[in-house]
């Protein structure tokens, strides 16, 4: 049987406006906020489908004051990386994975299917196109942000007739402000990132801007990001906007690496399922997607049998976790040579192969 056809914009269509103001490159930058020189941008709507792609001098967007993105966040976006290896080639991590996920997103949001190939291609040429923001530098990289949104003119809750696929480039360094100290995590099952039936797999807007409060709680607890757990069991779920791992000896007396399970409540993270590849191609200990709860953990901690725990993400990377204040109580999760060793190890892999210092088929050259 052949593969559905989808009407899709085509990279072949691109058009290409270039800047005459390039703006000067600083040296160190917050993340996210100075974005390079040209952005791309594909509209659609209902009655004429995809329109040309368009390379064009970063801008404002104008929008509608009833877009429905605004009012029902009918909106997604994607993140993903070009890295500049030592051989001057520009990479990108495993791009494909996250278009997949986009187009996943997007048809859980009402909005309009896409050639995820064709996709990366325009892609590709944007970030050709603003190459030289891309740091010389193997703790830098460039932060792609693909984003999705409806642009229906009027009120009414329903399926988008019309929609912008955007995408806009920024220099990045590491993603919080101290990435050698363990980061500390407030638990609270009074709050909830995601539920069954919700959008918690899927990399939408909302998913993240309910996440602000119990962000700041989490600081007036002396945190720096909300652990987020489900159900009465206190399930352990995701840690801030990163999946989490846990490095234990489980109740079999095993050495696992464990991660909760893609069961509608966990984003499919790349860097997580690469974590999961790398390992079990290790063989050196249990690696499982499994369910963890805080209850196990209290225990586990109790009999030292927690090696440490860390979580994972595209703009984090990999990020140890030091302390868990829960019920009152803070936990000290040990951040022991063996933990730190895998911290490490896990880190310059990724970072290897993401700056082709390992040649690996998860790169796909710019």
């Amino acid at each position: 049987m052949a593969d559905k056809i989808i009407p899709s914009f085509k990279a072949a269509d691109l058009v290409i406006e270039l800047s005459s103001t390039p703006k000067p490159k600083p040296d160190v930058i917050p993340f996210g906020t100075v974005f390079t020189d040209h952005m791309l941008t594909i509209e659609w709507n209902a009655s004429e489908g995809w329109q040309a792609p368009l390379i064009k001098p970063f801008g404002n967007l104008s929008l509608h004051p009833a877009t429905s993105s605004l009012h029902y966040a009918i909106q997604l976006y994607e993140g993903l990386k070009a890295y500049r290896g030592d051989d001057k080639q520009l990479r990108f991590f495993r791009p494909m994975l996250n278009l997949k996920r986009m187009s996943n997103t997007a048809k859980r949001a009402c909005l309009p299917a896409f050639d995820e190939s064709e996709f990366l291609e325009c892609i590709r040429q944007l970030v050709e196109t603003d190459k030289d923001w891309v740091p010389h530098s193997d703790s830098g990289s460039l932060y792609i942000r693909p984003t999705f949104i409806a642009t229906e003119p009027a009120l009414g809750l329903r399926k988008p007739g019309s929609a912008l696929l955007y995408v806009i480039l920024c220099q990045v360094g590491s993603y919080f402000k101290n990435k050698a100290e363990p980061l500390s995590m407030w638990a609270d099952p009074k709050y909830t990132r995601a539920w069954k039936g919700g959008t918690g797999d899927c990399k939408m807007g909302g998913n993240y801007g309910c996440s602000l409060f119990p962000q700041y709680e989490a600081e007036e607890h002396g945190c720096q990001q909300a652990l987020w757990l489900y159900g009465e069991d206190h399930q352990i779920t995701e840690a801030g906007t990163m999946n989490l791992f846990l490095h234990w000896i489980n109740e079999d007396g095993e050495e696992e690496l464990a991660t909760p399970p893609l069961d509608g409540l966990i984003l499919p993270g790349v860097t997580r399922l690469s974590v999961l590849e790398l390992t079990r191609k290790w063989g050196e200990f249990k690696v499982t997607e499994r369910y963890l709860t805080m209850s196990q953990l209290c225990s586990a901690l109790k009999q030292q049998r927690v090696k440490g725990m860390f979580g994972s993400g595209t703009a984090s990377m990999i990020c140890p976790i030091g302390h868990i204040v829960y019920q009152g109580e803070k936990l000290h999760i040990p951040c022991q040579d063996n933990n730190s060793l895998l911290t490490q190890r896990l880190t310059k892999e990724l970072t290897d192969i993401q700056y082709g210092c390992t040649p690996s088929d998860w790169t796909v050259l710019v």
